[in-house]
């Protein structure tokens, strides 16, 4: 039997570990079937999803991060993970998925898209209200060799219109959240507009990340999320409130609503 003194000291020190337990961000972090990507559930500093891909990974055959909208050889669209999942081709699996972007009442996106090499809504340039038109705003896409890249819409058509550019998948969303490493001047630090939030960002590390806020947030704290915490050199919102959704079955995450188009990572099987 232990003395009173080791009794004791044991007590302090399993004290002391929950102590520190209790101090710590609850972290659930999903093993995936890849060591190239995993999805997360993070508490600090506030509670969100996230899901990332290695650059690295989207060169080879086995995975894909692609865009989905309209239903195979129809133009209705497929607004839902459940249509998308019953639509995948018999030797894909969808890793996992999230809107990607705003669509109108059509589910239609109202920004430039492009799904395997064809245009199907222009770049859109204009002024008008809203977050989509809350300038800058930026296009996430990425070229037949699979660097995701994410670029300001206006520099983004410079470089369309001067050839340098050749999208194979490509959706336009506003605004910007960060900038080459610069928040959105726009944005308040003392705003008191929260909302769920969700969007991506390409980082430091070689990670392109897709996040998802699990509580409301402002844009400066979902921007701040992506500099400072995720190191985001350029980040992009996707959209907010009720059109944000998250498919992540390795976190038992499979959110059931409508939307536009779709971005998934794509594995081919084996």
């Amino acid at each position: 039997m232990p003395s009173t003194t080791s009794l004791a000291t044991l007590v302090s020190v399993a004290l002391l570990a929950l102590s520190l337990s209790a101090c710590s961000p609850a972290v659930t972090d999903a093993a995936s079937d890849s060591s190239q990507w995993a999805c997360q559930i993070q508490q600090a500093p506030f509670a969100y999803s996230a899901c990332a891909i290695e650059a690295s990974a989207l060169g080879d055959k086995r995975h894909a991060l692609q865009l989905f909208w309209q239903q195979p050889d129809s133009t209705q669209p497929l607004l839902s993970f459940d249509e998308l999942l019953a639509a995948l081709p018999a030797g894909q699996t969808l890793s996992f998925a999230m809107n990607a972007g705003m669509y109108n009442e059509r589910f239609a996106p109202i920004g430039y898209t492009v799904i395997e090499g064809v245009e199907k809504r222009a770049l859109n340039l204009r002024s008008g209200g809203g977050n989509f038109h809350l300038l800058p705003n930026g296009v996430l896409w990425w070229e037949r060799d699979g660097k995701v890249q994410i670029t300001e819409s206006q520099a983004f058509s410079e470089q369309l219109n001067g050839g340098q550019v050749q999208p194979w998948y490509a959706t336009q969303s506003g605004p910007m959240l960060v900038i080459q490493d610069q928040i959105h001047p726009k944005f308040n630090p003392e705003s008191q507009s929260a909302k769920i939030r969700n969007g991506a960002g390409v980082c430091r590390d070689g990670r392109i990340r897709f996040v998802h806020s699990d509580e409301p947030v402002t844009f400066y704290q979902f921007a701040t999320l992506f500099k400072e915490y995720l190191g985001c050199p350029n980040a992009l919102f996707l959209d907010g409130g009720v059109a944000s959704a998250l498919y992540a079955p390795s976190i038992d995450r499979h959110d059931k609503k409508q939307m536009g188009v779709m971005i998934g990572l794509v594995k081919n099987k084996d």
